[in-house]
């Protein structure tokens, strides 16, 4: 049985409150004062302080209704303030109403917590009643009470409230702590007016007060913002000179700064420099890695914090998911989802919208419909994400569909979403629809059209054939045009066999970008395609003399969760014999059914056998022909290529599909294609 407190105990108790720091003591203490004192109102006001204290709702609304009516000043600011630790916005507010109406003045003490409710309500009408009231009374000019009232005025700006109002409050105060600076520094951060965030301050420190490392926090997110690493650095000095840079909150903020800048590398010192490490900053280090695409590194950090024993929470999937997205890592992605079922985060609409856009990238696209259908809530994320992986898929009508159907449950179409739908099109050649689209996206919803916007429709006017007015199109553009808008045409003059126009296109991309690597490729490709030999050894002379080197075809497979990557050509693979020889049996039985290798593809001046065999070791149809050896009979196949797929191969799979029974899956760099049972998804439109 837990001993009493002594007289000395319990008197030492009465003149300092806060000593008493646990449930079980602030019930001793309680027993005490009621055996010591009774039941008189001052006893139990002081009760009744402790509990609130200590935050115990329960015991403190007990002894509030023990208390003769109208109960003191005293045990209404500390029922009010419980109530307002709480979250319990709307019962603080009633007890100041009924504490009003009996009559009861309220002190200093208890505005803040009324202030602190009318903010969590976003109650604009009720908050100005209640500064009224507090001037009424005299008690505006106390210190925590304007700080109140700034925290309030500031968090009312989301709404369209006053944008002066803090900085009018501020001004009045005739004493401020850094509380004080640190909630109007923070309003104008939170109001995009970083100038004046700056500004403030410079005027602490010229109002002696040192800034904290909450002020730090706050105004580091300003140069991560405007990608200013010089004055990121300043910040972080003065955090290392004062001793804040080991402050967890500080670190993360540095970390997210040094990432927004693309200083990845200082992300990481700041990281290790840490004394100790919380879930916060661990999240930083992994989404610091994914935003600069160093998504191995980011899945690396997330293994070490598993190991560090940090539990990972929702933030830390958002941020990890997207790895598995761009590393196509479909086995990795499926353990990341059973985990976050396991933890019960599968009803979250960031992390369900990353898991679509993950097993979208990933060719699993009916787990992707299959996520979103089951989604309680969509936001415009989950939305965009949809719409952009059926685009990616070819299911263009799919697509369209769902932009509309978000347009019915009242969801605005953004810059992004806009991009999907104008992708659906392109890649199914529905040139009325998209021209609806971009014009819609202008008009009604004053979207300026970025340079994504302009690639999609120049995209598939190339497709379509239409190239000159692809070419006027890109011409028209407000701004010179980058080399990267121009490729997509430059492909499409490709296809569609037209020299003269790829020539101009061609002399406009060198325009912009002398090195384009690309540019010299695709027209050495073209000139050989048209039989000019010469002029296509001119631009591989021009292409070596600078010193420019091709990327070479590559595709990857993904077999017992190990990637296997194969070049062109290749035969270095340990299984390259066994590849070799189902190639040829593929081969054989194609050719039974009707395929004719397409060796217009073969940019090469040489003999019409050597064609074929370089197009049977194209890097996509070696490893298909490992996936087949290497996985049972049935087994979807899912290859990744860097480049597009080419017309032959992208007929040999068709035949392919259906001699081995299986659905292959080809993602190359601009879509999917889905073969099986000799047809693509594509239907031959890419």
């Amino acid at each position: 049985m837990a001993t009493l407190p002594s007289v000395a105990v319990l008197k030492a108790a009465i003149d300092n409150p806060r000593a008493i720091a646990t449930k079980p003591r602030a019930r001793q203490l309680h027993a005490q004062i009621l055996k010591r004192h009774g039941l008189s109102a001052a006893s139990l006001s002081f009760v009744l302080s402790v509990y609130a204290d200590l935050g115990l709702l329960r015991d403190s609304l007990l002894v509030f209704r023990a208390l003769p009516s109208p109960a003191p000043p005293a045990a209404w600011k500390s029922v009010i303030r419980c109530y307002a630790s709480h979250g319990l916005a709307a019962d603080a507010l009633a007890s100041f109403s009924t504490m009003r109406a009996l009559g009861r003045r309220p002190d200093r003490n208890v505005f803040p917590s009324v202030l602190k409710s009318c903010a969590s309500l976003m109650d604009v009408r009720l908050g100005e009643a209640v500064h009224g009231c507090a001037v009424r009374v005299g008690v505006d000019g106390d210190l925590y009470t304007g700080n109140a009232l700034m925290n309030m005025y500031a968090k009312f700006r989301s709404l369209g409230g006053d944008r002066d109002s803090v900085r009018k409050v501020f001004d009045m105060m005739p004493q401020r702590d850094v509380v004080s600076w640190n909630t109007v520094i923070a309003g104008n951060v939170q109001s995009g007016m970083y100038g004046e965030a700056l500004a403030m301050v410079r005027e602490m420190g010229n109002a002696n007060l040192r800034p904290d490392s909450f002020t730090l926090s706050t105004v580091l997110p300003i140069f991560a913002e405007h990608v200013d690493v010089r004055k990121g650095k300043e910040i972080h000095g003065y955090a290392v000179r004062h001793g804040f840079d080991s402050n967890l909150f500080i670190g993360s903020t540095l970390i997210d700064m040094y990432a927004k800048c693309a200083c990845v590398a200082d992300s990481y010192r700041v990281f290790h420099m840490l004394p100790q490490r919380d879930g916060i900053s661990w999240n930083s280090i992994i989404g610091a890695c994914s935003q600069n695409g160093m998504f191995d590194e980011g899945l690396k950090f997330f293994r070490l914090m598993l190991k560090d024993n940090v539990k990972p929470g929702p933030i830390s999937f958002s941020s990890i998911i997207p790895a598995c997205s761009h590393l196509t890592s479909l086995h990795l992605g499926k353990q990341l989802h059973g985990y976050i079922i396991r933890a019960g985060f599968d009803d979250n609409v960031y992390i369900a919208s990353s898991l679509i856009d993950m097993y979208a990238k990933c060719g699993k696209i009916e787990k992707a419909k299959w996520i979103f259908r089951n989604m309680e809530l969509h936001d415009i994320v989950s939305w965009t994400a949809i719409v952009m992986g059926c685009a990616l898929h070819g299911h263009a009508l799919d697509a369209i569909a769902l932009f509309e159907k978000m347009q019915m449950e009242g969801v605005k179409p953004t810059y992004v979403s806009f991009i999907a739908v104008l992708t659906a099109c392109s890649h199914a050649g529905l040139v009325d629809e998209a021209w609806k689209y971009f014009n819609r996206m202008t008009q009604e919803f004053k979207i300026n059209p970025g340079l994504e916007h302009y690639a999609a429709i120049a995209d598939l006017l190339g497709r379509a054939g239409r190239l000159e007015e692809a070419y006027d199109f890109i011409c028209r553009m407000p701004s010179e045009p980058p080399s990267s808008l121009w490729s997509p045409l430059m492909t499409a003059c490709r296809v569609h066999k037209n020299v003269e126009l790829a020539e101009k296109v061609a002399e406009r991309i060198l325009q912009v970008d002398p090195e384009s690597i690309g540019t010299y490729v695709q027209m050495s490709n073209i000139y050989s395609a048209a039989r000019r030999w010469k002029e296509a050894a001119k631009w591989k002379v021009s292409m070596k003399e600078r010193g420019l080197r091709k990327k070479p075809a590559c595709s990857w497979i993904e077999v017992r969760n190990r990637a296997h990557a194969f070049l062109s050509g290749d035969t270095s693979h340990p299984y390259y014999n066994k590849i070799n020889e189902a190639l040829e049996v593929l081969l054989e039985q194609m050719e039974k059914d009707g395929y004719k290798p397409n060796t217009s593809e073969v940019l090469h001046d040489v003999e019409e056998e050597q064609k074929k065999q370089l197009l049977q070791h194209h890097s996509e149809r070696l490893a298909i022909a490992f996936g087949i050896i290497s996985t049972p009979p049935g087994t979807e196949i899912r290859i990744i290529k860097n480049i597009r797929v080419c017309t032959d191969c992208h007929e040999a799979i068709k035949f392919i599909s259906k001699i081995v029974g299986r659905e292959i899956i080809v993602r190359d760099n601009s879509r999917f294609h889905h073969f099986k049972d000799g047809k693509c998804s594509c239907g031959d439109y890419w």
